[in-house]
């Protein structure tokens, strides 16, 4: 009995915290005209996909400009992530665990802050309003997230393969590229997965360095069309649901992945 009660408990928290979820989408199937009904349809009755047809129309860039800011965030975090973590999990530089901690201190500054001194600095650069400055200022905050990572798992190979490979006569870049980073799977997996979970979401950065640019990403093409259209609740659920349709592919497809990717290094032999 127990059990069951305790079953029955987790199922009724679960589907509290699904529903606005299922709410979302089922206001993006619901005509304007039932959005007024009282109480509201629990079920989209007669519903429209007119909203959806409004995604087409009006948020495509903004969605191709998303995955374009993901996709270079992914890159360059894993580009710096794993040579640095490589570092510290393998050749041990003196001020390692230092570097380790300011990495911590890193992920708790407030990301205003940051945006404050981006804008800053990219309006003497010539670089605001502009894709790649904002890949470059969501990679600073998944890069210490990704060298954490890689740093715990890289430790966690055995000694053995990288021994094996010296004695064969392969340099540390050889090593690196051959050896650790195809053992890396898991970890690359991760932090590629968080650094475009965190770039798709991104929205301080996007208003605060590219509010005013030509190609901006979804959360703020979110934004506008909520400030443009606010009697359109169709069409901005419908907005909502496919701007969260890539992350949550991607979460299916890698939780296997992560799941290895963040417990690495948390068991010691």
């Amino acid at each position: 009995m127990t059990r069951r009660l305790k079953t029955a408990a987790g199922v009724a928290l679960t589907a509290i915290m699904l529903f606005p979820l299922y709410w979302m989408i089922n206001v993006s199937f619901t005509r304007d005209t039932d959005m007024r009904a009282s109480p509201p349809h629990l079920f989209p009755f007669g519903g429209t996909v007119e909203g959806y047809r409004a995604v087409l129309d009006q948020q495509l860039p903004y969605l191709g400009t998303s995955l374009l800011v993901g996709a270079g965030t992914v890159l360059l975090t894993v580009g710096l992530a794993a040579p640095a973590g490589y570092s510290l999990a393998r050749l041990r530089p003196r001020g390692g665990r230092a570097l380790s901690f300011v990495l911590l201190i890193a992920q708790m500054i407030p990301g205003i802050i940051m945006a404050m001194g981006f804008y800053a600095i990219y309006l003497k650069a010539g670089v605001l309003n502009s894709v790649p400055g904002l890949i470059l200022a969501d990679s600073t905050i998944a890069v210490p997230f990704g060298v954490l990572i890689f740093t715990a798992f890289m430790a966690g190979i055995p000694d053995e393969l990288t021994d094996a490979a010296r004695i064969d006569g392969a340099a540390t870049f050889r090593i690196f590229r051959s050896i650790i980073l195809p053992v890396s799977r898991n970890a690359i997996v991760t932090v590629s997965l968080f650094a475009f979970l965190w770039a798709w979401s991104d929205f301080v950065f996007a208003s605060t360095l590219d509010g005013g640019g030509a190609h901006q990403p979804v959360t703020l093409g979110i934004y506008h069309y909520i400030g443009n259209n606010n009697q359109q609740w169709n069409a901005i659920m419908a907005t909502a649901v496919v701007a969260s349709i890539p992350a949550a592919v991607l979460l299916v497809i890698a939780q296997r992945y992560v799941a290895a990717g963040v417990t690495a290094g948390a068991v010691k032999d």
